[in-house]
């Protein structure tokens, strides 16, 4: 039997409450990305990579997929699987377990939507090689991550970008910039730091320590301040092979 709770890096719609930052406010914009995805899909075959408890992949499905197409979605929680294939199952929709770095599959891929995921890879550039390796000519990769600082508060995150370290990543695999917008997200520092929200116990514990050891990651924080304020940005984007 699955069990998932309602932590930071796991979004399940049916246990997220409140008017927060990381409550409805988060999944509002996670839901944003996929209808995004959805009305840049190019015709035929999608997988969706990281793909969580399955609710974006069910929106695809249901909303913007034609008749006759389908959608691989995969993640490497077994119990977001299980969830899904429970919650979200469709006839148009595979979920399989799997991790997002070896997943290969038979046929090329007409579409790869792969939302907040690179930043959670040892090896981004590698992963996105791999995947538009196999994409058909014309086909979309959609993606998005954080372009403003993350690791500081989120220990799941394993990179910082920015919108230029981001892209280039993309063109380096032989992909062209389609269309891409950004989202813009106010948080309340206070609430985040004294932890008043739910979601918000997974924030990094102890960031003062972490500052100490990461003397940059203290001055690249300052800066987006600086010029950001607090605000967390995502870029959400759309390349072609």
């Amino acid at each position: 039997m699955y069990m998932l709770s309602n932590s930071l890096e796991r979004v399940v719609p049916d246990l997220m409450t409140g008017n927060q930052t990381t409550g409805d406010e988060t999944l509002l914009l996670h839901l944003e990305r996929y209808h995004y995805a959805g009305k840049h899909l190019a015709p035929g075959t999608v997988a969706d990579i990281a793909c969580g408890v399955g609710y974006g992949s069910y929106l695809l499905a249901t909303q913007y997929m034609q008749p006759g197409s389908r959608i691989t979605a995969v993640d490497i929680d077994a119990a977001s699987i299980e969830y899904a294939r429970s919650k979200y199952k469709h006839p148009a929709i595979d979920f399989f377990i799997g991790d997002a770095t070896g997943f290969q599959l038979q046929q090329q891929l007409n579409n790869v939507v792969s939302l907040e995921t690179i930043e959670h890879l040892p090896k981004p550039e590698q992963f996105i090689q791999h995947i538009s390796k196999q994409l058909v000519k014309g086909g979309r990769f959609i993606a998005s991550a954080p372009v403003t600082p993350s690791m500081d508060a989120n220990p799941y995150h394993l990179h910082d970008f920015t919108v230029g370290t981001f892209k280039q990543m993309f063109f380096k695999a032989g992909l062209k910039e389609v269309h891409s917008f950004m989202q813009v997200q106010p948080y309340r520092p206070f609430s985040l730091l004294g932890r008043k929200e739910e979601r918000s116990k997974d924030l990094r514990k102890n960031i003062a320590g972490y500052y100490l050891q990461y003397p940059s990651k203290f001055f690249l924080r300052l800066t987006s301040l600086v010029k950001d304020g607090f605000t967390n940005k995502y870029l959400v984007a759309v390349f072609e092979k």
